[in-house]
């Protein structure tokens, strides 16, 4: 069942000097915008460095027509879209997904934000402090540091040596030039010869054209403002040595056109770990454990590229022999297959991205594969590196992904486990339970979903008695690896979860790989070679990613560990759901579901509740920032009291933010919303900050949690049924995408819920009110479905306890 292929853009530049990308895709159930300005961090004036990162910011703090609770960021989290932006060397970009019916009024927030930003001084002071709170966060994370550490063997002169991302000695806001400055840059830049625009949606080209010159007829219009050339990067090639990492840069200073095509397209195969090639070579002889190959910079003709290896620091000259021997190797071959494939694996990836991805990759404006242009650009890349005519022998391409051939149709599917020749087509376990009787197979095939899409979704859990130690998960996820490389360029998306006894197997994207790929995902699982290499070291976690990290374990109960995956296979029970695939599909995963390892079980128990309990969990971060994350489980599994969960979310999420990250200013990592794990729905609010104490965050979240019902009760009727109406539009099933369904299918299945959840939960949300609401909130602060607290310090005092 090939999907189809998504036509390339429509691309032409609109009267004003805006241009544009329009691509049409009929399939989307939402709509996403990418705007980039043509200027970044390197072209401030030197005396302040910052300043684009600044006014990035600034931007997102409101303007006369649309203040911060209308602004853009507060619309689109009120409407269950994405938002961001990111400031880079040549370029800024800002990019948000919507409801398609929601997607014209946020364009015209970003274009009001853009043209006409309020520039307060006390907003300018505030934001400042929130720099100055991420400049500390990056001086003291290592990865960062290293990051800037890659730039020390460039001229001194180059801008990539500099300090471009502001604090609060760098951006004087008091100073009048410094707002000179400011006003200049935005003036200069933020007008549309700057600025190009893509737009994708399930709207029709016209309709998105209508869109864009909606957005362009609010915009400055100006003349392109050349962004000056930087001085040479100086050096051809360099070294650098770490603790943990090996690094290999090499500089390009007069590249054609198509040099950002060529380099990626040589990146894909250096990172490829298959037999035969470079980090293949180098593990077998432990030279290095992991290689991550990509650009670091790239403007006009000048490129700085990079070679990472996890690897002792004296393995570095012989890694740099063996790199440039593959250099020779690979540029001395018919790149003709390789070409074709990497053009298939790219139309793979299109085909399951949704409208942001496609967004963001049209903006890039690269080529869906490497053009004939690339492949002069190539040789060039590669001559500049030095390869030589002569090479070892032993190396040799890599071997074509085997997911991206299209399944043939299978005469003679094998039956699944359980099922006989008397009932082929499985039944939904709805259905079954209407009938009185338990479905068979622990591996129910949904009928909530509609199976003629391109999309699907399989979900395999295994039950543990014990747990797998740190060594035992580190073996089963490198066994993992290639697969998961090759399952993911073919458009399927595929996780191992190995959270306590809790495993999960999760698959989601283009059906028709999903049978084979799930067949060598098991295989996988059960042949794991503890002498097998190593992996990448882990890079450590910001403190607030690290408590994110360990949620989902601490919302188990705790077991014993166990090394042997033999045992782990013996002793474990699993069930699973399939959701959105054909009959087609369904048959020819016969096979695979027949090798299952464990014992199959359909009655496996949903995860214990912590109703009442206020639960801690110190997690040493080993950093001097403090974080808290406060886990408030919804008071029953009933779906009606998830529904309100999910409208408090949605009424919480802009105040919650605007307390604690604009006006009391105690962290930039500041967030709230709805979180689903092991079946528990729950309320997530999180802070990492550099100066409050875990206590005083919870104390702070306590009070804004205790103002709930005052902040309910302080809405007109208008406002609540706007939010009200916002929440029921995101759970429209024409707007639902096929992974999102799945996924809330699937924690629906573990709460104990039956197949019809997705109606039952609209309808619910439906049927809520204000006193329901209020009913909620009290709820909320009774702790009825108890508090779970991850910290970065010790527990505070009753009535806290320390959680298993």
């Amino acid at each position: 069942m090939p999907a189809p292929t998504h036509p390339r853009p429509h691309s032409e530049t609109l009267a004003n000097g805006l241009r544009v990308t329009l691509r049409h895709v009929p399939e989307l159930k939402r709509s996403a915008a990418a705007l980039r300005v043509a200027a970044g961090s390197h072209d401030v004036p030197l005396v302040w460095p910052g300043l684009a990162h600044f006014l990035e910011h600034l931007l997102f703090l409101g303007t006369e027509r649309f203040p911060a609770n209308e602004g853009l960021m507060a619309y689109v989290q009120r409407h269950g879209g994405q938002v961001n932006a990111s400031t880079r060397e040549r370029t800024t970009d800002f990019f948000f997904e919507l409801p398609t019916q929601s997607f014209g009024a946020g364009l015209e927030r970003l274009s009001d934000m853009l043209a006409n930003p309020r520039m307060n001084p006390d907003d300018q002071l505030r934001e400042r402090e929130v720099l100055q709170a991420e400049f500390v966060a990056w001086s003291q994370d290592p990865t960062a540091q290293r990051q800037f550490a890659l730039y020390e063997g460039l001229s001194a002169e180059h801008p990539l040596r500099g300090f471009h991302a502001g604090n609060r000695d760098t951006l004087q806001v008091e100073q009048p030039s410094f707002q000179l400055a400011l006003t200049d840059f935005h003036q200069r830049f933020y007008r549309t010869a700057q600025m190009t625009l893509s737009l994708v949606g399930p709207q029709r080209v016209d309709e998105l054209r209508s869109l864009a010159e909606q957005f362009a007829a609010m915009l400055p219009v100006g003349d392109k403002t050349p962004q000056a050339a930087t001085s040479p990067l100086a050096l051809k090639s360099y070294q650098q040595v770490g603790e943990q990492y090996c690094n290999l840069l090499f500089a390009f200073d007069a590249l054609p056109d198509a040099s950002a095509e060529a380099m990626a397209f040589l990146c894909h195969w250096l990172n490829s770990a298959k037999p035969g090639g470079l980090l293949a070579y180098l593990q077998a002889r432990n030279l290095a454990d992991s290689l991550k190959a990509a650009p670091l910079y790239h403007f006009s003709r000048q490129a700085l590229l990079h070679l990472q290896f996890s690897a002792p620091a004296g393995s570095l000259s012989a890694i740099g022999e063996q790199v440039c021997d593959w250099l020779s190797f690979f540029a001395r071959q018919d790149w003709a297959p390789l070409r074709k494939e990497y053009a298939a694996l790219l139309q793979r990836q299109q085909q399951v991205s949704g409208a942001l991805q496609l967004a963001r990759i049209d903006i890039e404006r690269l080529e869906s594969g490497l053009t004939d242009a690339g492949v002069s650009a190539l040789q060039q890349i590669l001559r500049e590196i030095g390869t030589v005519d002569n090479f070892s022998s032993h190396w040799r391409l890599p071997e074509a992904n085997p997911f991206l051939r299209a399944n043939e149709p299978l005469a003679n599917a094998g039956l699944i486990r359980g099922q006989t020749s008397a009932h082929r087509g499985l039944r939904t376990f709805a259905q079954d339970r209407s009938r009185g009787r338990r479905e068979r197979s622990p591996m129910q095939f949904s009928q909530a979903l509609p199976d003629n899409g391109d999309e699907g979704a399989i979900y395999l859990r295994w039950q543990l008695e014990t747990a797998a130690n740190a060594d035992l998960q580190a073996q089963l996820h490198r066994s993992f690896r290639e697969t998961q490389d090759d399952a993911r360029q073919a458009g399927v998306e595929l996780s191992l979860g190995t959270t306590g006894n809790q495993w999960l197997l999760k698959l989601t994207g283009l059906q028709e790989p999903m049978p084979i790929v799930l067949e060598h995902a098991l295989k996988c699982l059960t042949r794991i070679d503890a002498d097998a290499v190593r992996g990448e070291p882990e890079t450590p976690l910001m403190p607030i990613r690290q408590l994110l990290k360990a949620l989902p374990v601490h919302c188990l109960a705790s077991t014993p560990t166990c090394a042997d995956a033999k045992h782990l296979w013996t002793t474990s029970r699993w069930d699973g759901l399939a959701l959105g695939l054909s009959a087609q599909t369904q048959s020819a995963m016969g096979l695979a579901l027949s090798r299952i390892p464990g014992i199959p079980d359909n009655q496996l128990p949903a995860p214990s509740t912590i109703n009442g309990q206020h639960l801690w969990s110190h997690i040493d971060t080993a950093s001097s920032e403090h974080s808290l994350l406060l886990f408030c489980p919804t008071a029953s599994r009933e779906i009606a009291d998830e529904a309100a969960w999910r409208l408090l979310a949605q009424l919480c999420q802009t105040p919650f933010y605007q307390r604690l990250r604009v006006e009391l200013q105690l962290g930039y990592a500041v967030f709230s919303g709805v979180r689903q794990m092991h079946g528990q729905t729950g309320l997530l609010f999180g802070v990492q900050s550099p100066t409050a104490t875990p206590e005083a965050l919870l104390g702070q979240i306590q009070q804004f949690l205790q103002g709930i019902p005052a902040l309910i009760e302080t809405l007109d009727d208008a406002s609540l049924s706007q939010q009200h109406q916002s929440l029921i539009d995101q759970f429209n099933d024409t707007n639902l995408s096929t992974k999102d369904s799945a996924e809330l299918l699937w924690q629906a299945r573990l709460a104990g819920h039956s197949s019809d959840y997705l109606p039952q939960l609209f309808a619910a949300i439906g049927q809520l009110d204000r006193p329901a609401l209020l009913a909620a909130a009290q709820r909320l602060n009774n702790a009825e479905g108890g508090w779970l607290c991850l910290a970065s310090d010790a527990m505070p005092g009753e009535p806290w306890q320390a959680a298993n």
